[in-house]
């Protein structure tokens, strides 16, 4: 990671200094998939990611999930809310069969929601959806009894261990001190 530079070092484009409310950035905060390894079967069988940003002190995440036909997540309450933008595919809430999210669907969950996910069997390609979250799913198995969380810290756990599996090396804007992990 470059460290960040002092705000005397930091000037505008004419060579002013900075004001001082402004964060003396040394780099942009910024990753390519190409450069970021898809986690196969991180999350499950045929429900794979792309970490773009793990925060694990403020608890929010950001992924580019890849997920094949007829997979899907536990029943599963938000503690905070999330926003779902699908590229590709489609998905739906079981307890909402009528609200399919397709290629171009956005969605906003507030915060202490609760729902399963699933892509459909007939679906004739993977979904493929950005996925941003603040706070953590808690799981739940179909009896109602707790399965697991899925947070920042999970996610980041996740891909160290499935990037390493894979010969991979882990790429995505971290928190904390706000850069970026890179090979």
């Amino acid at each position: 990671m470059t460290a960040i530079a002092s705000p005397e070092m930091v000037t505008t484009l004419s060579g002013a200094p900075l004001p001082l409310v402004a964060l003396p950035q040394g780099e942009l905060l910024t990753v390519n998939l190409a450069e970021t390894p898809l986690l196969k079967d991180a999350l499950g069988p045929g429900m794979s990611f792309h970490p773009l940003r793990l925060d694990t002190e403020r608890g929010e995440y950001v992924i580019l999930a890849r997920m094949a036909p007829g997979v899907g997540l536990q029943l599963h309450y938000h503690t905070g809310p999330a926003q779902v933008y699908t590229f590709q595919g489609c998905w739906f809430y079981r307890e909402y069969p009528d609200q399919p999210q397709t290629a171009g669907s956005y969605l906003y969950e507030p915060g202490g929601s609760v729902h399963t996910f699933f892509t459909p069997e007939d679906n004739t390609e993977d979904t493929v959806a950005l996925i941003i979250v603040d706070g953590a799913n808690v799981n739940f198995n179909e009896d109602g009894s707790f399965h697991s969380i899925l947070d920042a810290v999970s996610l980041h756990y996740l891909t160290e261990t499935v990037s390493a599996a894979q010969g991979t090396t882990p790429v995505f804007v971290h928190g904390g001190t706000a850069g970026v992990v890179k090979p």
